[in-house]
């Protein structure tokens, strides 16, 4: 009788021992799906939005390249995993010159560019990274826009070039897999401005904190005016002595497909 209890105290324990092996182990594979699968998609969408970052900076290498007439027309590939790709944007920017008028004995405003700008948009989980006049420009959720790669503006030996590129189409496309971005070139154009003593920028955009931030860190402007109701820097410097000031327009087709 004795053997037989010891038996079944043994079973009674063995029982117990490979339920709370059975528990554990549930709640192991529990927590790995409740925890790791969120992460783990979380991994993903990060490296996903950093290949996004990566691949629009290789574009806008390539769209350069037509900007500034180094080449008729360029393609891209890029890869997406959800989202949206699309020539979109109705921002603006403009150029105001203060020329010294030897004629007239007298300065004399002067505006270079005044017009519409388009960007190519990529749009992925809150996230936008876009190719806008030059440089790109990114906006992570609700924080404040970032510069990925600075526009082709330049100031050297007293001459300061200002790129304009106007993109045209209307292209869209969202969805998963390779993608083909375009450029063809247009003819470029370039207006010189002599004896310049102020250049006043304004650039009304999505990412118009980066932009007010570049032109007042990379090109030392002065911020002048701040609208965020309307996307709006105003930025402005004074040139002594006076300086030459390019301005050139670069029209460029971009189809998606």
């Amino acid at each position: 009788m004795k053997k037989k209890i010891t038996r079944s105290e043994d079973a009674v324990s063995e029982m117990v021992d490979f339920s709370i092996i059975l528990s554990i182990m549930l709640l192991a594979t529990g927590i790995v799906v409740v925890a790791g699968v969120p992460m783990l998609e979380n991994t993903q969408n990060t490296q996903h939005t950093e290949n996004i970052r990566q691949g629009f900076e290789v574009l806008a290498l390539n769209m350069n390249k037509v900007v500034q007439g180094n080449a008729p027309s360029q393609s891209v590939e890029m890869k997406m995993n959800g989202g949206s790709l699309a020539v979109a944007g109705d921002n603006y920017i403009a150029v105001d010159l203060t020329v010294w008028n030897s004629s007239a004995n007298a300065s004399e405003i002067q505006s270079a560019v005044g017009s519409r700008i388009k960007m190519i948009k990529n749009s992925y989980q809150g996230n936008t990274v876009s190719y806008e006049n030059t440089g790109v420009w990114a906006k992570y959720g609700n924080g404040q826009a970032v510069i990925v790669s600075e526009p082709r503006f330049t100031y050297a030996n007293n001459v300061l070039v200002i790129p304009f590129a106007k993109i045209n189409g209307r292209d869209h496309l969202s969805g998963s897999g390779l993608v083909r971005v375009t450029a063809d070139g247009g003819r470029r154009n370039v207006d010189s401005y002599e004896n310049v003593s102020q250049v006043n920028i304004s650039v009304t955009s999505d990412y118009f904190e980066a932009w007010g931030r570049y032109l007042n860190e990379s090109m030392q402007m002065s911020i002048v005016a701040v609208d965020s109701t309307n996307k709006t820097i105003n930025a402005s410097k004074e040139y002594i002595p006076n300086i030459d000031v390019y301005v050139t327009s670069s029209p460029i087709t971009v189809t998606i497909n």
